[in-house]
């Protein structure tokens, strides 16, 4: 089990809540190796997309993985959708939830395990048809504190139906991240970045140290970044290659400032108000993207800037972290714009009679009879029942193809 050989067997409102994205609450000290991994994970899932609603599960290498493998799970659902088989249990997540034997579904691991928050998520990658990330805290079987991020990814071996699921999962402990009380309380607001050390400060960057932190002190940093991301955006405008690290730059604390917002929400309500522009309740992004950009800013790339911003929220990205991510990404703006379209498509039922079609025609039969029956490969038979408690079968029952289907998902997986 410890290997990946049976994984082969237009619209404008792209930007959405915060309520209504999947991500949870940040924890306070998540470390910058976990969120990379992260969404190092979901670029890898992307890239194998090649215009599919799903990557193939054929296109799932392990020699791709690398760094994933040992905090991989591979959940397959098209013998059961009720409790789908784990194919596969990287090293790393075997070892953390003391799993010495093989489990076969998610229904045999473990309550105080990492693996069960993991697959707690995979009715949302069903439901969604998307990726889903998370990431929260927990005490684990050994009584220790821990933070964990995660992903779940579908993959298809049909391209229309979801039937395998990649997670990809890391933690540290808590007491891993012992940092004094001041620095605690920081990383805990919305400004809580990686902590890793401070690059070096580029012409016009802000000193937070020329600020009075006893006189609002969060309002004036929320007002100074906006006027470094103006700055920046102005400078977009000015070449080619400068121009494009300066709108990544813009971009990036365009994502900040959103961040900050939402620990102070009466300072950038007023900013917003402040610059005439108007609140929009399912895509509260876009005012963002006008504050920095200007109101009157071309439509269409407003449009744009605030897809990205709304992708990296899914994504749980922290402050800082949009500007290296926007310029790894694949196709830069126009990719991840891309990437956001197809998670905000319309959420489609899983084909669960397709499932279960699959999983009887490899099944045992309980009994066989020789009897004549029109139809397909699976048909209704009316049985009687005898006083000795056995089935008598009397005939076929006419049923069309769609209540054969009603038939095969009122049976359990």
């Amino acid at each position: 089990m410890e290997d990946y050989r049976s994984w082969g067997a237009g619209s404008a409102e792209w930007d959405f809540p915060v309520a209504d994205e999947p991500c949870m609450d940040m924890p306070p000290m998540i470390g910058t190796d976990e969120r990379r991994m992260h969404v190092r994970a979901y670029e890898h899932w992307v890239s194998l997309l090649d215009g599919r609603s799903y990557p193939a599960i054929t296109d799932l290498d392990a020699a791709m993985l690398g760094e994933f493998g040992p905090y991989s799970t591979l959940l397959d659902f098209s013998i059961s959708p009720r409790n789908p088989a784990i194919t596969f249990l990287g090293r790393a997540l075997r070892e953390e939830g003391d799993l010495d034997g093989d489990l076969e579904t998610i229904g045999d691991v473990p309550a105080g395990s990492l693996l069960s928050r993991l697959t707690d998520h995979y009715d949302e990658v069903l439901r969604n048809r998307a990726p889903v990330g998370f990431e929260a805290e927990f005490t684990n079987n050994r009584g220790e504190p821990t933070l964990y991020r995660g992903i779940l990814m579908p993959y298809s071996s049909s391209g229309d139906t979801i039937d395998f699921v990649h997670g990809v999962i890391n933690w540290k402990l808590a007491e891993e991240t012992d940092l004094p009380a001041d620095v605690v309380a920081a990383v805990t607001t919305a400004f809580a970045g990686p902590a890793q050390p401070l690059p070096e400060p580029e012409e016009g960057a802000i000193d937070w140290a020329d600020f009075d932190a006893e006189e609002d002190e969060t309002e004036v940093r929320i007002e100074a970044l906006v006027q470094t991301a103006r700055d920046h955006a102005a400078a977009a405008r000015e070449g080619e290659e400068r121009g494009r690290a300066s709108l990544y730059r813009a971009i990036g604390l365009a994502y900040d400032i959103a961040l900050a917002g939402d620990a102070d929400p009466e300072t950038i309500t007023a900013l917003i108000d402040g610059a005439g522009i108007a609140a929009q309740a399912r895509a509260p992004m876009t005012p963002i993207v006008k504050l920095v950009f200007g109101a009157d800013y071309d439509a269409k790339r407003v449009t744009e800037y605030a897809a990205v911003l709304t992708h990296a929220r899914r994504l749980c990205l922290g402050a800082g972290m949009v500007e290296a991510w926007l310029s790894q990404f694949d196709g830069g703006i126009k990719g991840v714009v891309t990437a956001e379209r197809l998670e905000r498509r319309p959420a489609l039922k899983t084909d669960k009679a397709g499932l279960v079609r699959q999983r009887l025609r490899d099944a045992a039969p309980v009994a066989t009879v020789s009897i004549d029956a029109a139809g397909g490969d699976f048909v209704l038979l009316v049985a009687r029942r005898e006083g000795n408690g056995t089935l008598a079968v009397m005939a076929p029952a006419p049923a069309s193809d769609a209540l054969v289907d009603r038939v095969l998902r009122s049976i359990e997986g």
